[in-house]
């Protein structure tokens, strides 16, 4: 038997998962590490607003941007929203907002060509992470257009 449970209150919760402990030894649990707008909602509103601008670029492109573009916005350093990607990521963790493997939404592009030390060419996200993030972005009232690759600066 296969169950999925989406929405459940913290008071479901603990006693699901008091019911599981009962039972774990006859059961598995599995639980999903995929991007849905409410866990792309969490992740972009704990983002400081250079981090968020940065995964707003990339939305906007449609999942993929050149690392040379994303410098222009950014004075040509980029260590700031990175780091503040990742951050977010193991604090999402931290903080049961979504489980443990759950894969960076954004990750650099290294040029295969060129294995040793280097920068990233550029960033991306899995194309069926775009639309999530479009709808998550759209929910915090700064949606990016579809398709548009214009840099809005006055939006956070």
């Amino acid at each position: 038997m296969k169950i999925t449970i989406e929405g459940a209150s913290p008071e479901f919760e603990r006693k699901l998962l008091a019911l599981y402990a009962d039972h774990r030894h006859e059961l598995t649990l599995a639980v999903g590490t995929e991007w849905d707008i409410e866990r792309a909602e969490q992740f972009l509103a704990s983002l400081p607003s250079n981090a968020l601008r940065f995964a707003r670029l990339v939305v906007e492109n449609n999942g993929s941007k050149p690392a040379e573009e994303l410098r222009e916005h950014f004075s040509g350093e980029l260590r700031g929203p990175t780091i503040a990607l990742s951050r977010a990521l193991s604090r999402g963790v931290r903080r049961k907002w979504w489980p443990s493997g759950t894969e960076a939404p954004i990750t650099p592009l290294y040029d295969p060509e060129h294995p040793s030390w280097q920068k990233a060419i550029a960033y991306r996200m899995d194309s069926e992470n775009v639309p999530v993030f479009r709808a998550a972005f759209a929910r915090l009232g700064a949606a990016p257009a579809p398709g548009d690759d214009q840099n809005n600066e006055e939006q956070p």
